[in-house]
């Protein structure tokens, strides 16, 4: 990552200096981070796309704005940041994008998990915390239920059946979702 930091930095400070060439690299590199940023916050994928193109526009027209004595990631990032409020606020839609997230703009990109992670986060959200707690415990992090059943308060018998019952009714979630 410090090396992208490293690279991105340089690209637009060339760019800034009349090295459109380089604009036009800084532009390539960030649009694919953008892509994913937004990926991970909107299940629209067109809605995603529409906001890295209007970020790269506004990071066209905002970059004389710039001061090269300071970070240009984050800088980015409030622009990207702004753009996902403003499109929250166009939908109605209440929502709060922390600034300590700024980190996973320039995260590698995967778009895919990015999304899957949304969806994923989304169907574990209607779940009580106590379940979701064991679920993600054991399913995602790969702890056995005798370890996780003490942490959320289960014994293990009753933390293998409420595990159980958890994925029926997930699973019931999301073959109705797909109907």
């Amino acid at each position: 990552m410090e090396d992208f930091d490293l690279q991105i930095q340089a690209l637009i400070a060339l760019s800034l200096a009349g090295d459109g060439a380089a604009y036009g690299r800084l532009l390539t590199l960030l649009a694919p981070r953008l892509r994913a940023y937004f990926s991970r916050r909107l299940s629209d994928g067109a809605d995603a796309e529409d906001l890295v193109q209007e970020t790269l526009i506004a990071i066209h027209t905002k970059r004389a704005t710039y001061d090269p004595t300071l970070a240009f990631a984050p800088w980015v990032y409030g622009i990207a940041r702004y753009k996902l409020i403003d499109h929250y606020r166009r939908r109605g839609v209440r929502r709060h994008v922390p600034l300590e997230e700024a980190g996973v703009l320039f995260a590698e990109t995967d778009t895919e998990a990015g999304a899957v992670r949304s969806d994923l986060d989304r169907l574990l959200s209607q779940l009580p915390a106590r379940q979701r707690g064991l679920l993600e415990d054991v399913r995602l992090r790969g702890l056995t239920i005798a370890e996780a059943a003490p942490r959320h308060g289960y014994t293990e018998g009753a933390a293998k059946v409420a595990l159980h019952r958890t994925m029926k009714s997930l699973s019931a979630s999301v073959a109705a979702d797909e109907d």
